[in-house]
């Protein structure tokens, strides 16, 4: 978010002044799409809110940043030239800070976000429900012992009367079909 800040108070102009010296096409709007890329892409990810979306553009102007500006000073991201009195002074910044950014990047879209980021709330809340639309109060589980003894398996029976049940009863899966499993028990 600070660099969308920084080029978003010397002005977009300026920026797009900078981006037409190195020869990137339509500057004016690519400015606007990298301080906002930057802006609203870093606001997504401190918020953990779309990162697998916003993970894209944000990728695609580091690699831009990378190949026009950062390339040609090396990968190293500290070049110490000199130490004077008024402290140390460094040369240009390498590519070494870009990867390290793009690897953060992957590190959330691979590992998520986490429980509490907002694509955690959104998956928590997503999760609540089945691939086929069921809540989680439509389905009764039922233990089951093996034969063996062995630990017990849970299979899920849909109640009677849900939506998912309906459904079962209509495509004609009954005792004979997908129930059949536990033999025993009854359909409430």
């Amino acid at each position: 978010m600070q660099h969308g800040f920084a080029k978003l108070s010397k002005g977009p102009d300026t920026f797009a002044v900078i981006l037409q010296g190195m020869g990137v096409p339509d500057p004016h709007l690519m400015a606007w799409l990298t301080i906002l890329t930057e802006l609203l892409g870093g606001l997504a990810v401190l918020l953990g809110a779309f990162v697998t979306i916003v993970s894209v553009p944000m990728t695609a102007v580091l690699l831009v940043a990378m190949f026009k500006v950062h390339l040609q000073y090396g990968f190293s991201s500290i070049k110490l030239l000199a130490v004077t009195a008024t402290g140390a002074k460094f040369g240009p910044v390498g590519y070494e800070v870009i990867l390290l950014y793009i690897a953060c990047i992957a590190a959330l879209v691979i590992g998520g976000a986490g429980p509490f980021a907002i694509d955690g709330l959104i998956r928590q809340r997503f999760e609540a429900r089945t691939s086929t639309g069921t809540r989680t109060s439509d389905v009764q589980s039922v233990a089951t012992r093996k034969l063996d003894g062995s630990v017990p398996t849970i299979r899920v029976r849909p109640k009677a009367g849900s939506v998912l049940g309906n459904a079962v009863q209509l495509s004609g899966l009954t005792r004979k079909g997908a129930l059949a499993e536990n033999p025993g028990s009854t359909q409430r």
